[in-house]
């Protein structure tokens, strides 16, 4: 019996203006597996994981989540756009946490939280309290329920972020370098709390440089430059004995 990829992307390609960003990406994610993404900075990394749940759309190719296409549907050889309330319905089974937290600062954590399953999923306020409670209990940040974020820390706004990605029962998690913005000793709590859930069986696909935590959780560790895959396979293949020249100039500069 085969299994339904999670992810599927096909010969992707996303262009700004004359910028060639992607250039014929394919991957695929499988059920529960974590993918990390590694790369120098405008390699493409980020605008993937943004088309994956339709931030941004793809010029070429075809992506689907799930085995549905993201953003389209198709009739005969034609892809059709779909409407954004489709595109939204679409991606609330996407969890994405970003670089920035994007909390709204007028919210407590626990109301940041409980927002989007009670206004998008229509989820009564009673259980989507319950539901958020536990989830930042789950984070670390059961005693910041009544925090605001400008009284948390990044690492905090961060953890808070990644609970309210969860609270809409994601089949999918992206992250895109979210410890990035993060002061060093911060890091290690948002990576704990990513590593949990990749042991929770989370499918996740994850840009990171951060080369530690790809080697101990990734399945897969994708090397992207130029808009292109250069190299992928295990932590061990692609960290510890890269082939492309390519791969082996930029691990040398970040390990």
């Amino acid at each position: 019996m085969s299994v339904t990829p999670m992810v599927e992307a096909e010969l992707v390609c996303k262009h700004f203006g004359r910028n060639e960003v992607l250039r014929g990406v394919s991957l695929t994610v499988q059920p529960g597996e974590v993918m990390c993404i590694i790369g120098p900075s405008g390699s493409g990394k980020s605008t993937m994981l943004r088309c994956v749940n339709h931030l941004e759309q793809v010029d070429a190719g075809r992506l689907s989540v799930d085995g549905q296409l993201v953003g389209y549907r198709q009739e005969g050889d034609k892809l059709y756009e779909l409407r954004e309330n489709e595109v939204a319905q679409k991606r609330a089974d996407i969890g994405m946490v970003f670089q920035h937290f994007n909390l709204f600062g007028h919210m407590t954590a626990l109301q940041n939280v409980c927002e989007a399953p009670v206004q998008v999923k229509r989820i009564p306020k009673k259980q989507a309290r319950e539901t958020a409670t536990a989830l930042l209990n789950q984070v670390g940040l059961g005693d910041k329920l009544d925090a605001y974020p400008s009284q948390l820390s990044g690492g905090q706004q961060q953890r808070v972020a990644i609970a309210r990605a969860l609270a809409m029962r994601p089949k999918l998690m992206l992250f895109d370098e979210p410890t990035s913005a993060l002061d060093p000793e911060l890091v290690g709590d948002v990576l704990n709390v990513m590593r949990e859930l990749a042991r929770e069986g989370m499918t996740m696909l994850v840009v990171t440089h951060e080369m530690g935590f790809a080697r101990e959780v990734a399945d897969t560790v994708v090397f992207m430059d130029g808009g292109v895959i250069v190299e992928s396979g295990s932590p061990a293949q692609v960290l510890g004995n890269p082939q492309e020249a390519r791969t082996r100039d930029f691990l040398s500069r970040v390990l």
